[in-house]
């Protein structure tokens, strides 16, 4: 079973501490608590590192020489409380000599409807729309 803790710290700030004792520090971003991660963009950096997690470990399986791995996470809130995201694009940028298009493109596509776990719970939440593009390595 997953597991997080949360500890207030003072004012708006709070230490979150994963199952494996990684931290990280959350605020709420007005003059005082400006210092930490806003907690809904962690779930934006969440969709990004679980998928890119997958792109990787697929890409590498399928031996494409992956060199560098970039994910753009933008969402689109509802205006008012609780400001849900409805729209979420992921623009992955993919470094590499000789990759594949369609091993790329295969391998989004497997994190996104199999393997992705953060993807999986915000599916029927959220409109989850992709891209890619591909960029050789600088010689």
């Amino acid at each position: 079973m997953a597991q997080a803790k949360v500890k207030w710290i003072g004012e708006g700030e709070f230490a979150g501490t994963d199952s494996t004792k990684h931290s990280l520090i959350m605020s709420s971003q007005d003059e005082k608590n400006a210092t930490g991660l806003k907690p809904s963009e962690l779930l934006l950096l969440a969709l990004g590192g679980c998928t890119g997690l997958d792109v990787v470990s697929i890409l590498k399986k399928r031996r494409q020489n992956l060199t560098g791995l970039e994910i753009s996470v933008t969402g689109e809130q509802d205006p008012d409380p609780p400001w849900a995201f409805r729209k979420i694009r992921l623009e992955y940028a993919l470094r590499g000599t000789e990759l594949s298009e369609l091993a790329v493109e295969q391998a989004i596509q497997l994190s996104e409807e199999k393997f992705c776990s953060v993807g999986a719970t915000l599916s029927g939440v959220a409109e989850v729309t992709s891209s890619f593009t591909i960029v050789g390595d600088e010689t």
